[in-house]
């Protein structure tokens, strides 16, 4: 997509997500964490559980950008083949890396599943569908996925019971992830980024197609529409949510409805103020969003490595940094958590405006 032809929310809305993503995942101690920065126990969300599906959504946005005048062709199905492959292949290293020779964790302890990996999945499969199906098709499909998962998850009988949409056993999603992936999943018990809850992550990314058609659309007022979209798609969440509740761990159908209608309700005013009139703010986010996946991967890289390598005796670079510099009398705990966070964030951001600065655009 040409630069003057860019739609200037989408980049900021991609940026604000990733700078948010990496916030959420690196506080100065999980131990003492503000609860809007944490994920909700189970049923329920908080600002943090909408971080994720945020960017699959804004995923399904830039697909229509970049494949909506591809030829249908060896090619393209090879250019999102191959970065489908890229991006599942750096959320594995990140799970296998260790600091330790060989510098990978013994087989049976790595975690297959991921944030890396279901963006991978999730990409390929929103794009295929994409580059072969009308709108209409699409609508049909992501209600088949919707329907279909609630279907299965409340009404198939698991392993003899009756199912559940509790953390437990005869919960569907929970017993195929156990099932399938055994010791190579995030919990014992189950994987945020577990196998069947990837079918209607699928679905938020058709509904970020659905939102990239309109923005790349020539009708007027596409800023009423888009939040018009988000509250009739929170309607339809919390409705749901009486029957299949909000769940990002099991990414239930009505977690999907609701976090694509407040993902459609912000870009939608972030579309008013920056495209329709013009108000140029948020070029800090615009900044990191241009690398995105590569500051997330960098983030998520550093911090590993701060975590195993050890200062002090048993004592973790990270946790000697921030006892010593962020641990303060005059400071709660919560707070020093919260500064660690954003300082990590301030240098990744800095880090993505010297990248944009020198036009270094890694594309994964």
């Amino acid at each position: 997509m040409n630069i003057q032809n860019r739609i200037v929310s989408v980049d900021i809305f991609r940026g604000l997500t990733i700078v948010l993503m990496i916030l959420v995942n690196n506080p100065g101690t999980w131990s003492h964490v503000y609860a809007p920065f944490l994920h909700a126990p189970w049923h329920g969300y908080t600002p943090t559980d909408l971080v994720f599906p945020f960017f699959l959504f804004i995923v399904g946005c830039s697909i229509v950008f970049a494949y909506q005048h591809k030829p249908v062709d060896a090619s393209t199905y090879k250019k999102i083949a191959i970065r489908a492959l890229k991006l599942i292949g750096l959320g594995l290293f990140l799970g296998a890396f260790t600091i330790h020779f060989p510098f990978f964790k013994d087989f049976e302890n790595i975690r297959f599943p991921g944030v890396l990996q279901r963006i991978g999945v999730v990409f390929f499969f929103a794009s295929i569908l994409f580059i072969n199906f009308n709108w209409k098709t699409l609508v049909g499909i992501c209600a088949f996925l919707l329907i279909g998962y609630w279907l299965l998850m409340g009404f198939v009988p698991v392993n003899g019971m009756a199912p559940t949409f509790e953390r437990a056993p005869n919960n569907m999603a929970n017993y195929l992830d156990v099932l399938v992936f055994g010791s190579h999943s995030y919990k014992a018990d189950y994987d945020p980024e577990g196998l069947l809850s990837t079918l209607p992550s699928i679905a938020t990314a058709l509904l970020g197609i659905f939102t990239g058609l309109i923005l790349r659309s020539k009708r007027a007022k596409k800023e009423m529409l888009l939040i018009g979209m988000g509250f009739s798609m929170l309607v339809v969440g919390y409705v749901w949510d009486l029957f299949f509740p909000i769940n990002k761990a099991l990414w239930s159908s009505s977690f999907v409805m609701v976090t694509a209608g407040w993902a459609n309700i912000i870009l939608g005013l972030i579309y008013y103020f920056s495209d329709v009139k013009g108000i140029k703010f948020g070029s800090i986010f615009k900044y990191a969003g241009a690398n995105a996946i590569v500051l997330y991967f960098l983030s998520s890289f550093i911090s590993k490595i701060m975590g195993l390598v050890k200062v002090d005796g048993d004592t973790s670079l990270k946790a000697w940094l921030f006892n010593t510099v962020y641990v303060q009398d005059f400071l709660a705990m919560e707070t020093s958590s919260l500064l660690y966070g954003l300082s990590l964030v301030s240098f990744y951001v800095l880090l993505g405006y010297i990248l944009y600065r020198k036009k270094i655009f890694i594309k994964v």
